[in-house]
């Protein structure tokens, strides 16, 4: 029953940079991970960074030293800081969460598109 909502794409340069944030629209406890995912046209949805309620992150390869995943906890919030964004980069951008139970929530999707 918890909705998450992302904000913060938009069309950017190649070289620009965008934050993305995420929050559920309802009051929500206990949220273990909490992850940003991206899927391309045509392609799988593939992992971009993910955070635990630590502070712990992982993030996939092709993004490292670009981009910086953070959370509020206090807010349920997760963010996605993004720089030197290249035209790879172009996605719809998806939020999820996990709770302890491991129950998954997603979000709708944020479109990120890089281009000239």
């Amino acid at each position: 029953q918890v909705q998450l909502v992302e904000s913060g794409g938009g069309l950017v340069q190649p070289g620009g940079s965008l934050r993305l944030s995420c929050a559920p629209s309802g009051i929500v406890f206990g949220i273990f991970t909490m992850a940003w995912y991206r899927q391309a046209p045509e392609k799988q949805r593939e992992l971009v960074a993910s955070i635990e309620r630590s502070g712990n992150t992982n993030y996939a390869d092709s993004i490292k030293g670009r981009f910086i995943i953070s959370r509020d906890n206090a807010k349920n919030t997760v963010y996605l800081q993004m720089t030197s964004l290249e035209p790879e980069d172009t996605a719809v951008y998806y939020c999820k969460a996990v709770g302890y139970s491991g129950n998954e929530y997603w979000g709708q999707g944020t479109q990120v598109t890089v281009s000239s």
